[in-house]
């Protein structure tokens, strides 16, 4: 158990040397993914090349799409049209309204798409609405946060629970119907905890200059959404194609869609539609406003990596094995996939790899648990959901990226946050427990 204890010392001095002492993200994340290196017994070869392929491995797969995220943001700020979207969705919902707005639409987008992409994608939004609502952008991230985080982890086709339902070999119709059940509530769990910090703290408005031309037509909202609703249609049709029916077929159309569904190319895409929202008679030139935005992804870009490194570390020293030996043996029913997700997901970051190594230690102790039935096979991996969004912190992804395009220093986001995932956690194992006594 020395590696856990060691682990969790490890966490709070991170947390200690960002909120006292400043110290940047970037380094701690990294100086504590070698200190645990050497500690999980990995030599120094071995620390070097996890670093490395863990820090790659994670911007491999969402640096560029930061980066196309960010593009698009610097467009929609600039060009006026992130506060067009917001002048519209106000009209549709009203101002007194706007938090729960956001929360709505990210239980939507992260459907599809993973809740990381949505929240680089709608971050846009979030500052154009705290600007022109006067609401402080933490109230509005956080509340967009646990709408995204919600259907990230209970609702397929994102891999997580898609990936769990396999493993568990569950009705994937079923765990989608009950999945809705059980995020909604976890989903405004998030909201009204959002609306608690907005009473409780207040906060700063978005107040950035660039959020919104002063003298200028703002463009049509049509031209607005689409760099943000062109990818998300074109990810949820990717998802649709991968469906076991095959509803598009396994020809040309179907392939064509998995090519232009993929998140980066369906943020290329997005970028390119951006483009339209710049005016000819505007001074700046595409290339400024391109490379506005990759200024603005490349330290998102860097502590995203830093945390990618931390949790490839933790995993090469074999944590996984060590939880599940220490509980598989326990006798507790649903709460026990929660409970090994939840302390994978806080030691490693990673919700996904959370759900997929919980979902293998748990597959053969569904029977004698008494959770074999289709239901209870569903139950299990929302079971493990729930646990793994317990809790989001310094290790994942998503906290940098909530963090970082809100605007949150390190303190702030743990407080916030943090804290958010750990009620959302708890609220859906609730009712995943609840659920099992009725239906099980």
């Amino acid at each position: 158990m020395y590696i856990l204890i060691a682990l969790l010392i490890v966490v709070v001095l991170m947390v200690l040397a960002a909120s006292k002492y400043h110290f940047h993200p970037f380094l701690s994340l990294l100086l504590a993914a070698i200190v645990m290196g050497f500690v999980g017994g990995l030599n120094t070869a071995e620390v070097t090349s996890t670093l490395m392929n863990g820090f790659g491995k994670t911007l491999g797969s969402i640096g560029i799409i930061i980066a196309f995220g960010t593009i698009i943001g610097a467009y929609l700020e600039k060009s006026g049209g992130a506060l067009a979207m917001a002048n519209k969705m106000l009209t549709w919902v009203g101002e007194k309204n706007s938090v729960l707005a956001i929360n709505i639409t990210g239980f939507i987008v992260s459907i599809p798409v993973f809740c990381d992409s949505g929240f680089v994608i709608l971050s846009s939004l979030n500052k154009a609405l705290s600007k022109k609502v006067k609401i402080p952008l933490v109230v509005l991230g956080v509340s967009l946060a646990a709408g995204l985080y919600a259907t990230h982890v209970f609702v397929p086709p994102t891999p997580g629970p898609l990936a769990a339902a396999a493993a568990l070999n569950a009705d994937l119709g079923l765990v989608i119907l009950l999945g809705m059940v059980v995020a909604v509530p976890v989903s405004l769990v998030g909201f009204f905890w959002a609306k608690h910090i907005g009473r409780k703290a207040g906060g700063a408005i978005s107040t950035d200059e660039d959020a919104h031309p002063v003298a200028e037509k703002l463009p049509p909202t049509g031209l607005a959404f689409a760099p943000i609703i062109v990818p998300i249609l074109l990810i949820a049709l990717k998802s649709v194609t991968g469906y076991p029916t095959h509803p598009f077929g396994t020809g040309v159309t179907a392939a064509i869609f998995n090519f232009i569904g993929h998140p980066v190319m369906a943020l290329f895409i997005g970028v390119f539609l951006a483009f339209s929202l710049k005016k000819k008679t505007t001074k700046e030139t595409h290339f400024d406003w391109v490379a506005k935005g990759l200024k603005d992804a490349g330290i998102i870009i860097l502590i995203t990596g830093a945390g990618g490194a931390f949790g490839a570390i933790l995993r090469a020293t074999g944590i996984g094995n060590i939880i599940g030996a220490g509980f598989s043996s326990m006798r507790i029913g649903l709460f026990l996939p929660f409970l090994i997700a939840a302390i994978l997901k806080s030691a490693q970051g990673s919700s996904t790899v959370a759900i997929i190594t919980t979902a293998a230690i748990v597959a053969p102790l569904l029977e004698p648990f008494g959770l074999a039935s289709p239901v209870g096979r569903a139950l299990t991996v929302l079971a493990v959901g729930a646990g793994a969004m317990t809790v989001s912190h310094l290790n994942d992804s998503f906290f940098w990226v909530v963090a970082q395009f809100t605007g949150l220093n390190t303190e702030t986001a743990l407080k916030t946050q943090t804290v958010s995932t750990l009620l959302q956690g708890l609220t859906g194992i609730v009712i995943v427990l609840i659920l099992g006594r009725i239906f099980i």
